[in-house]
C-alpha cells in the first residue's frame, strides 16, 4: 500500500500524488465524498483506481495509505 499525498488545487479539485512513482493526477471521482464519510474507490484522471478506507473527511493536505485496485498492488 503506497502512501499518497492529497491536496486541493486552486479550483478545489483533489490532487493525488504518489511520491515513489512520481505520479500526480486529479481525482475524478471519490466513492464517498461527504464530511462524515469520505474515501472508498477513487478514480484518477489517468484511469487508475485506488482505495482508501472510508473515514471522516480529512483536512487537506494529508498523507494516507491507499491500495491500488487496478494492478494487484497491495
Amino acid at each position: 500500500m503506497p502512501s499518497v499525498m492529497l491536496k486541493k488545487n486552486a479550483e478545489g479539485k483533489l490532487i493525488f500524488y504518489v511520491p515513489k512513482k512520481d505520479l500526480e493526477e486529479i481525482a475524478e471521482t471519490v466513492e464517498f465524498d461527504s464530511p462524515d464519510k469520505w474515501g472508498g474507490e477513487v478514480l484518477l484522471s489517468d484511469g487508475s483506481t485506488y482505495y482508501f478506507e472510508p473515514q471522516a473527511q480529512p483536512d487537506f493536505p494529508v498523507t494516507l495509505r491507499a491500495k491500488r485496485l487496478d494492478s494487484g498492488e497491495e
